[in-house]
């Protein structure tokens, strides 16, 4: 199998999270990929803007299928529908399949934009808007405590095991303290089941892997 190219921004200092969602699933399947990373200030631009016309990352190419694919969650979906036969990170049928991918639209829906929008405008916005930082702040919360009603009693959000639904939650949850200005160790302390939830996935050997990648993550395009 040739490797899977991953497309992202870098350097490490303004890599954003939706790749790694990606490189995490990659991992944990055992796939072979290589990075691609360009400079986030050129991202609107070739040859980016080849491969993807919104000039956002991650883009895949994967040249055993000739294909090239963008948006994360349809990454996503694609690697486990092709490349996990054994249906270690997802269900072979049932209900437990649809359920999956409720929760991983709910992902790209609600967490992502909710996050990023928290974490402009309280670490990059030119300006302080009070509002808009009040506003993405109550919704990090909202979907957090929509999170830890559905982990109730549970250690995964669909059925028994670690689906990549789970997983496309790590990486940014991983970053929630810098989203809420507040300790990392304290960040999801008031919502015990999303907090041993995240430790649960964020001590894996994958994501250990993805945390030293981005530790030195270069633009190499």
């Amino acid at each position: 199998m040739q490797p899977i190219r991953v497309w992202m921004a870098g350097p490490k200092e303004m890599a954003g999270p939706n790749p790694w969602k990606v490189v995490f699933v990659l991992e944990e399947l055992g796939l072979p990929y290589e990075l691609k990373v360009v400079h986030a200030s050129t991202i609107k631009s070739p040859p980016l803007t080849d491969l993807n016309p919104n000039g956002r990352v991650p883009v895949i190419e994967d040249p055993n299928r000739d294909l090239v694919l963008w948006e994360s969650g349809a990454v996503l979906t694609y690697l486990v529908q092709e490349y996990d036969k054994n249906h270690t990170l997802t269900y072979p049928g049932g209900n437990e399949v649809h359920h999956v991918n409720q929760w991983l639209y709910f992902q790209t829906s609600g967490q992502g934009p909710y996050f990023g929008q928290a974490g402009w405008f309280r670490l990059h916005h030119p300006e302080r808007v009070q509002s808009a930082i009040d506003r993405y702040t109550n919704e990090v919360w909202r979907v957090i405590g929509v999170l830890n009603k559905a982990l109730e009693g549970k250690e995964w959000l669909v059925g028994d095991k670690m689906t990549f639904a789970d997983m496309a939650f790590v990486s940014y949850n991983s970053l929630v303290h810098l989203m809420l200005d507040c300790p990392a160790e304290d960040a999801l302390k008031e919502y015990p089941n999303v907090d041993a939830w995240h430790k649960r996935m964020a001590s894996r050997d994958s994501w250990k892997k993805v945390l030293e990648l981005k530790g030195t993550l270069e633009v190499n395009v």
